[in-house]
């Protein structure tokens, strides 16, 4: 009898995370594999919010998502201010930026490999 394949937690946490950032209309998603180069987690994901509002409504809705539906209790930093937000969901980070301030911080280009570009979704 062979066992059904696990699936990787991070994996699914990742698939819920893209899921609700198209839901929410989140602009320019990349996805950062930390694979080998970070032990605080397995995928990095960037996105872009129109407006400090829409900013804070797309991290607070990912966060009650992850509670919900997934039973993770996400750290959060920089909601209130809406010009970036951290989610720290364990195995996947998320930052959601207004475009000034992604463009400002550069945040993918410390983390991708030089000439690449991440996976955009």
């Amino acid at each position: 009898m062979t066992a059904a394949p696990q699936t990787n937690v991070s994996d699914d946490i990742l698939s819920l995370v893209l899921n609700s950032l198209e839901d929410d209309k989140a602009e320019d998603v990349v996805i950062i594999d930390l694979h080998g180069k970070s032990e605080m987690a397995d995928h990095m994901v960037v996105c872009s919010g129109r407006s400090t509002r829409q900013v804070a409504a797309i991290s607070e809705k990912l966060t009650e998502k992850l509670k919900q539906e997934m039973g993770v209790f996400s750290k959060i930093e920089g909601k209130d201010q809406g010009d970036w937000v951290l989610i720290d969901a364990g195995d996947v980070i998320v930052h959601v930026f207004r475009p000034e301030v992604r463009e400002f911080y550069q945040l993918e280009k410390m983390w991708l490999e030089p000439g690449t570009t991440g996976v955009s979704t």
